[in-house]
Parts: C-alpha cells; structure tokens; sequence
C-alpha cells in the first residue's frame, strides 16, 4: 500500500461523510413553527375580481390556409426521353 492510496481511499471521503451527517442532522431536526399573524397574511387587493391585463391582447396573424384553393396549379411537363438516352438503351 502506497500513500497515494491511503490518501485517497480516507482522506478524500471525509467530505462524503460530512455530508451523510449534515442530512441526517437535517432530517432528524424538529420542522420551525409557522409564524402566528394576526393579519389574513393575503395581499391588500380588492375582493372584486380584477383582470390582470387591464388591455387585450392583439389578435395574432391567422396560419396561412392549407390545402387546394383559388387556381389549380398547372400540370407539369410531359416526360421526353432524349435520343442520347435511347441510343445508350439500344447499344446494351
């Protein structure tokens, strides 16, 4: 056994062992009082129901509309082959 161990395997694990013993200090400590006030302890609003934005909010930009509408959309091309194309089918 080397120092190195040593040191490692008790020096560096104290901190763990503080902790250990600050938690089951913590769990073992009697829960504070609450406060006793003679006051309702709320805030001093009215009871009246109040908006909290006193404006609305803007309405916002409508999604764009999806699917088929106004003009169809033009057919696309016919397919052509070239002739290059067909040269090199014919040639296999």
């Amino acid at each position: 056994m080397s120092a190195t161990f040593i040191f490692l395997m008790l020096v560096l694990k104290l901190p763990i062992v503080g902790l250990f013993y600050i938690v089951w200090w913590a769990v073992q400590s009697p829960p504070e009082p609450e406060p006793v006030n003679d006051e309702d302890g709320g805030s001093k609003r009215p009871l009246s129901p109040r908006p909290r934005h006193p404006h609305p909010r803007p309405a916002l930009p409508r999604n764009p509309r999806r699917g088929p509408h106004g003009t169809p959309p033009l057919a696309p091309p016919p397919r052509v082959r070239t002739v290059v194309a067909r040269g090199r089918r014919v040639a296999r």
